[in-house]
């Protein structure tokens, strides 16, 4: 039987993205951000050759797994990256997205994820077509979609990405699959509705989330999940 495809406000996940967090303190903000209502902490993985900044590696996720029970998810934007998938599960990630442009055997970097023992995602760059995974949707979990060219926090949204969200929910939902629908790059309470109205189902917000300081997480995410439900 198909999944109901209906968009409950209950529903919608926020992935706050440590991009954007206080690197001196980490630890603290993760365990902040859990006690502020989020649901994924989301880890922006780059290597200064797939993409054009370097961020963290698995050493930094293994020293923060013990500040957090929520699911770690690892956005590895890094070619080539099944080399390095053992190493990011072994320090703790629960959910683990590649690129589809990251490399020439996608299918096999899928099967890799899953084999560890973890939940697999794929994420598309801003031009890159849905029907450049539409082969794979029956091997993730998640489907990622970038809304900002990636490597940097902080960009604007691109609008042209409501399409791309669209085509791929009616793709999710023709699948039967309970694959989740996530959107990463620019997103605000200011265009969370559109995005929950496409078929986003995790909102990943960095500047969003982390805007104001520590006092402000709780405020943030619940303006967030307020502005989705619109």
């Amino acid at each position: 039987m198909p999944r109901d495809t209906s968009r409950s406000p209950r529903r919608v996940r926020i992935a706050p993205s440590i991009l954007s967090a206080d690197f001196a303190r980490l630890g603290e903000e993760v365990a902040a951000i859990e006690a502020a209502g989020a649901d994924y902490v989301h880890f922006d993985v780059m290597d200064g050759h797939f993409v054009p900044n370097i961020t963290i590696g698995p050493a930094v996720i293994k020293a923060l797994r013990p500040h957090s029970k929520l699911v770690f998810d690892v956005h590895l934007m890094i070619a080539p990256v099944d080399p390095y998938v053992a190493a990011f599960v072994d320090a703790g990630a629960d959910l683990i997205t590649v690129h589809a442009e990251a490399g020439p055997h996608l299918h096999r970097t899928l099967q890799l994820v899953r084999a560890q023992g973890v939940k697999a995602g794929v994420s598309l760059n801003p031009a890159t077509p849905p029907e450049a995974i539409a082969s794979v949707v029956a091997e993730v979990d998640l489907i990622l979609v970038m809304s900002v060219n990636p490597g940097f926090g902080g960009q604007q949204f691109i609008p042209g990405q409501i399409a791309k969200i669209e085509t791929i929910r009616a793709m999710i939902d023709k699948s039967g699959r309970a694959v989740e629908l996530e959107v990463d790059g620019g997103v605000t309470a200011e265009n969370a509705a559109r995005l929950i109205a496409a078929g986003a189902d995790v909102l990943v917000a960095g500047t969003a989330t982390f805007a104001g300081g520590r006092t402000r997480y709780a405020a943030n995410i619940e303006r967030l999940r307020t502005a989705a439900a619109a």
